[in-house]
């Protein structure tokens, strides 16, 4: 008799359903390590790429640089030339 019990439980619509969301979970579990970047082997062209990549970040770094370098000495010229300016302005007076 309690064979009947539990073969009618596991038809109960709360026993389907709480089975089937259990499979759903499991599944997503399962889809989210497959399909998961870092868990992939790196494959030649992936390293490549990341070479490349690599490599442009150098080369705009470098780029900055000589442009926060330019932006420097031209504010240092400015600078220059108003301290200039204003002692010329002193002497007059």
């Amino acid at each position: 008799m309690s064979n009947t019990r539990f073969t009618n439980s596991a038809k109960s619509p709360t026993a389907r359903l709480c089975a089937l969301l259990i499979a759903g979970c499991l599944s997503s579990v399962a889809f989210a390590q497959a399909s998961d970047p870092a868990a992939a082997p790196v494959t030649h062209a992936d390293q490549k790429a990341a070479k490349q990549q690599a490599k442009a970040d150098k080369k705009a770094a470098v780029a900055q640089a000589k442009a926060d370098k330019e932006k420097t000495e031209a504010q240092a010229d400015a600078d220059k030339a108003h301290a200039e300016a204003t002692l010329k302005d002193a002497k007059k007076q």
